[in-house]
């Protein structure tokens, strides 16, 4: 038995289309930060059953005002999450983000490497990974970067919304790597088949390279066929409430080692996530 918090978002809605069987909840029928609602649902698993996180606070600039609202969800939440699954035998899969980093590397990050949040929402989901680290032996936590999909709000569905435009400013300081969900799924598919292999590890993962926003957008115009110019900015000509990586590209060797798996490049999910939308 599988369950699945946050249904709704980009990740739970893909493991609906890519597993429809699994057991789905969203937040409007379990408010992961209350929790009666949350031992109502896991209570009733059975031992030895999967819970697959993907409910998470990330409007990354309206954390900063939204603080106590980030740290409910993204830590408190799964504390208790993680303190249930060990009082009902459950195992934990929960995924987190390139942002627990300050982005002054220029190396692709490893699990082991120090962290060092420059925000709100990069601080409260390091929390949460260290609150299932403290509580449960049953678990597996994901960090992935620059999340998109056919599903709810992202940078490719916002600049095709804009590509019928004559042009358009993108940052071109901060580097990182796209990374489709349908490949998440799958990399979470085949951490659930080794569980025994890989429990209690933090894995990196995204799609193969190195770009930058500016790259990603002059890539989606291009396999749209748009004729929108992108022009190359500094992040200090588009400032923002929370302050960004400038380097957060992770590195999946400890991933690849462990399960001995290949890893699409950034630019073949592009193109499959276009043709899943068309």
């Amino acid at each position: 038995m599988t369950v699945v918090f946050g249904a709704n978002g980009q990740l739970g809605s893909t493991f609906k289309k890519i597993k429809p069987e699994y057991s789905f909840f969203t937040s409007e029928n379990v408010d992961i930060t209350k929790l009666d609602q949350l031992e109502e649902v896991l209570s009733k698993q059975a031992k030895g059953s999967y819970v697959i996180n993907c409910a998470a606070y990330t409007a990354v600039d309206k954390a900063e005002e939204n603080s106590e609202l980030a740290q409910q969800v993204n830590s408190e939440a799964v504390k208790n999450m993680a303190l249930l699954c060990k009082k009902y035998g459950l195992r934990l899969i929960h995924f987190s983000t390139d942002y627990v980093f300050n982005g002054e590397g220029s190396e692709p990050y490893t699990e082991d490497q120090k962290t060092s949040p420059l925000g709100v929402y990069g601080e409260t989901k390091l929390n949460g990974e260290n609150e299932i680290r403290n509580h449960l032996e049953d678990f597996v936590i994901i960090r992935t970067s620059w999340v998109y999909s056919e599903f709810g709000n992202n940078f490719l569905k916002t600049m095709i919304k804009l590509s019928d435009r004559e042009s358009l400013n993108v940052v071109n300081d901060q580097l990182g790597t796209p990374t489709y969900t349908d490949d998440i799924v799958t990399i979470t598919l085949s951490i659930k088949d080794n569980f025994e292999k890989v429990k209690g590890e933090i894995f990196h993962f995204s799609n193969e390279g190195q770009i930058s926003w500016y790259d990603f957008a002059c890539e989606i115009m291009k396999q749209v066929n748009s004729d929108c110019q992108i022009n190359p900015i500094p992040s200090s000509e588009y400032p923002t409430p929370a302050k960004r990586p400038k380097y957060s590209v992770l590195s999946k060797e400890k991933l690849k080692n462990k399960l001995n798996i290949t890893i699409p490049e950034w630019k073949e999910s592009l193109k499959l996530c276009l043709k899943n939308m068309s």
